[in-house]
């Protein structure tokens, strides 16, 4: 029997950290309908903040004996991401009040190629080109998702939360990836959550917002998506010890994609286009973790692995 040779064949090997962050990018896009609807019952801020500090309280019952010798570092890590959680779902929720999905979906995509270019400017590390291709691929794929109409938008309060709010999201990957190895995950998870929640509810006087009526149509999808949140954050800080910013960003460039099957089950078709963008982003994911001949297999763009450095 004939074995190919290791050189001749180039393997891509999916790490468990990877299928875990694929794994919470299925439950993120799950999330769309439900907020889509809750926010009929309530305006943004108020839904962010019940589902925010849910998140927090409910993991800070769950590591509630690793919140003991809190640090510094960990204070301060979990509320610079928290504020990053504050304005990326805060703006987005804002922003799906006026706007519809696709364009929605359209906006938000400009965080794919947004994570690497920050990465560039603020930490100084450079993706490698196969990882490079694999984000235009996806980024592609998710205007072929976002549809025509996407293409016809305009600069309304919506569309500008919206875009505002990709910076954020990028920022909450690259702050996650900074951090990753260098603080208790545990306590970083409960702080970031519970500073994106307070945020929310600290804005309400100043955007206006009121406090709904009781509903439990808005109860139940906030107290659910907390619990969700949770897991989605701690799986981020877990996970990007060993997952570069670039390749997370491939992964979670996904969410639509999870978002359209969804939809799908709910009664919504996707089109011909939709299909085919759904199929760039997976391929978009394969591509990313190719590497050209002769290419050192440990790119440049890979974070640290911090658990050696001193602290």
């Amino acid at each position: 029997m004939l074995h190919s040779s290791p050189s001749r064949r180039t393997a891509i090997r999916v790490t468990r950290p990877e299928w875990a962050l694929i794994a919470i990018t299925a439950l993120w896009g799950a999330t769309f309908l439900i907020v889509h609807d809750a926010m009929r019952y309530s305006g943004p801020q108020f839904f962010v903040g019940v589902r925010f500090v849910t998140a927090g309280i409910f993991a800070a019952v769950l590591f509630r004996k690793s919140l003991r010798g809190m640090r510094p570092i960990e204070l301060g890590a979990g509320a610079v991401i928290g504020v990053m959680i504050f304005f990326g779902y805060g703006l987005q929720t804002f922003g799906l009040q006026t706007i519809s999905s696709s364009e929605s979906a359209f906006i938000t995509a400009f965080y794919v190629p947004l994570v690497p270019l920050l990465q560039l400017v603020f930490l100084r590390k450079r993706p490698h080109r196969m990882a490079v291709l694999g984000i235009v691929l996806a980024f592609v794929g998710l205007l072929l998702l976002a549809g025509p109409s996407a293409w016809r938008i305009g600069l309304g309060p919506g569309e500008t939360a919206t875009l505002l709010s990709t910076l954020a999201i990028a920022g909450e990957i690259i702050l996650i990836s900074r951090f990753a190895g260098r603080v208790d995950l545990a306590r970083v998870t409960v702080v970031q959550l519970l500073v994106g929640g307070l945020l929310a509810f600290a804005t309400m006087p100043l955007t206006g917002e009121a406090v709904p009526p009781f509903s439990w149509a808005w109860l139940v999808p906030a107290a659910g998506l907390g619990i969700a949140s949770a897991i989605i954050q701690l799986t981020m800080n877990w996970a990007q010890q060993s997952v570069s910013p670039t390749r997370a960003t491939v992964i979670y460039a996904a969410e639509p994609v999870w978002a359209g099957i969804v939809g799908a089950v709910a009664g919504d078709r996707l089109a011909g286009a939709a299909i085919a963008g759904a199929v760039l982003i997976v391929a978009g994911v394969i591509v990313s973790e190719l590497r050209l001949p002769g290419s050192d297999p440990e790119a440049v763009e890979r974070p640290v692995d911090s658990q050696r450095l001193p602290l």
